[in-house]
Formats: C-alpha cells, structure tokens, sequence
C-alpha cells in the first residue's frame, strides 16, 4: 500500500511538472496562489490515478502491439507510446470533466519526456520498492 500511495504521489509531481512546463498541457481553474492549489489538487490526484491506470494496463498492449517499430527505432518509439498514453489520459479526464487538457501530439511528447524523467529522478531518490519482489 506504501509503494502504491508512493508512486500516485511521485506521479502527480511529474504530472503536475508537465503542466506547469508545457503550454499546451493544462488543468483548468485558477494560475496562482492559494486557489490554485485548492482547486487543482484532486483534480491532479485524480488524473494521476486515470495515468497510473492506463500506464498498468493500456500501454503493455501498446508496447507489445509497436515491438517491431520499438526494435527498428532501437527504443524511440516508446516516446509515441508515452504520448499516446498521455493524450489517451487527458481524453478519459475530459470525459470525466476533470478539467485536464492536452492540446495536440506534440505537447504530449514534451509532456511525456517530462513525466518519464521526473518519475525517474523521483523514483530513484525515493527508492520506492514493490512488496511483490
């Protein structure tokens, strides 16, 4: 339960990086001071759970359906893969109304490189472990 509360946190900080990085990654609501923070935080908690979701169970059929465009692209092609999951992220958070937005493929590609490398950083400094290993 640890690992889980861990890695939705360590995921809402790099979601939250993207947003405030990216133009064209957004939530909607205030852009700053204290009702910033009180409007958008269960909003980011909740698409940080919709991506940890999609993350565990849509992207291994991704990554296992474009196999042969990840070995030709010696590894490339899993930044399409993690845009993909992005944009898929902010369309399920549309239909909820959550009020997070990705505009186009390419602010997901940036968004993406930004999540992967903020989890890493993250993930190594706070040396989350699963209790299954």
């Amino acid at each position: 339960m640890v690992a889980f509360l861990a890695r939705w946190a360590i995921t809402s900080i790099a979601l939250a990086l993207a947003a405030q990085v990216m133009d064209d990654i957004w939530f909607t609501g205030p852009d700053s001071g204290q009702g910033e923070l009180e409007e958008k935080l269960l909003p980011l908690l909740g698409v940080a759970l919709i991506l940890s979701l999609v993350t565990a169970f849509v992207k291994p059929v991704l990554v296992l359906l474009s196999l042969p465009f990840i070995l030709l692209t010696l590894g490339l092609f899993l930044l399409v893969v993690n845009a993909l999951v992005l944009m898929l992220t902010g369309w399920i958070a549309d239909q909820f109304d959550v009020g997070f937005h990705v505009d186009g493929f390419w602010p997901a590609v940036g968004g993406a490189i930004i999540i992967s490398i903020t989890t890493w950083i993250l993930d190594a400094i706070v040396g989350v472990e699963d209790e299954d290993r």
